[in-house]
């Protein structure tokens, strides 16, 4: 990377050094040059969007960097019965980021425009005819058909996903939170003392609550997907075990779970196993308890059913994949394994567990990733409680990192805490992906296993 940025700039010198004067006058007026050319049609896109630059960066863009340092000035205040409205730190932010980027992108919009002007040039020296403005057009729909195909999914990602993300970033510097909402109160930068707030272990900060629930959310993730692996796996081997009949009929019963919307089946487990349940009636009607279980009111006990109420959502599915893998598993290693005396723990051991876990390790790598912000189970089964008074800011006995994160945007309105605890999770995410994913199989021995 910083090998080409540093040939761009080389580029540049050379293009004004040896390029004529419709290359040196397109470093001022962008397209000019093509437009001398006799290529009026990439000239007139350059200019056009030089020109829709300037504008922008006159109209709006000047004045959101100015204030972008203090994100605003001039609250919003009465005078009589006049409301005199002021800056609004939301939209100086959302604008003033929208503007670097801008301004990046009309910089590497310059070099293209240099880049092009030069090749012209070369072309030129060589004898080499340029494109007419017909073969320019067709090659959107031709060469360049990529870049023509991409450009709107492309655009879609930057503005609902990166500028999100940048934005998000940000805001976890700010103190953005319900006592500084724009436009009424102004927030401002705060510099890093969110993210010291979020590893302070006294009264003010928020460390015990972040570490309690980060190790709640790894012990979560890591049942939630390898007891549903190995249950699936063993559901889907002694379904396909010779001998076993209405194969078909178990599979079918197995898939209606999954037909079934998720969070109409939780929202019914809930109830089922709230206080005045089906379950805790039955116990009761039965004699067998003398008082309801409190399956969500118990701390331990709501994790204990959390996880295995996932089990019953997540071995369904699990059956499904491991199903359609171990059909390929070649037949001659069992019968090799069973004419050298091997028992079925052994062939499982040494055949099947492998193939499975070398053909599915980005697979439970991925399911690991999703538990981890695995927001619908949790939060349709308990919302995160039980609450504790030892835990701050809203947070549950069950609660993971994304549920909190929930609760501080939503119910407290916390936008500059919500965020660090957004920053965390994709840390701890990535941290977690890499390390698992450099361990795997089949990143780390493909060929050995072949």
């Amino acid at each position: 990377m910083g090998k080409e940025i540093a040939n761009a700039f080389k580029e540049i010198g050379l293009a004004f050094k040896d390029g004529g004067f419709k290359t040196r006058i397109s470093y001022l007026f962008l397209g000019l040059g093509q437009i001398l050319r006799g290529q009026w049609l990439k000239g007139i896109s350059f200019l056009a969007l030089e020109a829709g630059f300037i504008f922008y960066m006159i109209k709006y863009g000047v004045s959101y960097l100015s204030k972008l340092r203090t994100l605003g000035d001039v609250e919003t205040h009465k005078e009589g019965r006049i409301t005199v409205y002021g800056d609004n730190s939301f939209l100086i932010l959302l604008f003033g980021v929208l503007t670097i980027i801008i301004i990046f992108a009309f910089i590497f919009l310059w070099w293209l425009n240099i880049h092009d002007n030069y090749e012209m040039d070369r072309f030129a020296k060589i004898g080499k005819p340029l494109k007419t403005n017909k073969q320019v057009f067709m090659s959107l729909f031709d060469s360049n058909f990529d870049k023509t195909l991409l450009f709107l999914p492309m655009a879609g990602i930057f503005i609902f996903t990166v500028l999100p993300i940048i934005f998000m970033i940000c805001v976890a510097f700010t103190n953005y939170d319900k006592n500084h909402q724009a436009p009424t109160n102004l927030f401002t930068w705060v510099g890093l003392e969110n993210f010291q707030k979020i590893i302070n272990f006294g009264s003010a900060g928020f460390g015990s609550t972040f570490f309690r629930v980060l190790g709640w959310t790894l012990v979560w993730a890591f049942f939630a997907t390898f007891i549903d692996y190995f249950l699936g796996l063993a559901v889907a081997i002694l379904i396909n075990k010779k001998g076993v009949k209405f194969k078909k009929l178990w599979r079918t019963i197995l898939v209606l779970t999954i037909a079934v919307p998720q969070f109409v089946s939780l929202l019914y487990v809930m109830k089922l196993f709230a206080n005045d349940g089906l379950i805790n009636g039955w116990l009761l009607k039965l004699h067998l308890i003398s008082s309801p279980i409190q399956f969500w009111v118990n701390p331990v006990l709501a994790r204990i059913t959390i996880i295995g109420v996932n089990v019953w959502i997540g071995i369904p599915y699990l059956m499904l994949i491991a199903t359609g893998l171990l059909m390929n598993i070649p037949e001659d290693l069992y019968e090799s394994a069973k004419i050298d005396g091997a028992t079925g723990w052994q062939m499982f051991k040494s055949i099947t567990l492998p193939y499975m876990l070398f053909v599915t390790g980005p697979f439970l790598l991925t399911q690991f990733t999703n538990n981890l912000n695995n927001f619908n189970v949790i939060f349709l089964l308990t919302q995160g409680k039980p609450q504790s008074m030892s835990l701050a800011n809203n947070a549950g006995s069950t609660d993971l990192l994304v549920t909190w994160l929930y609760k501080m945007t939503v119910n407290e309105t916390n936008y500059r805490m919500a965020a660090v605890i957004g920053i965390m999770v994709f840390i701890v995410t990535a941290v977690v992906s890499l390390v698992v994913y450099n361990m795997l199989p089949s990143v780390k021995d493909e060929e050995g296993f072949q």
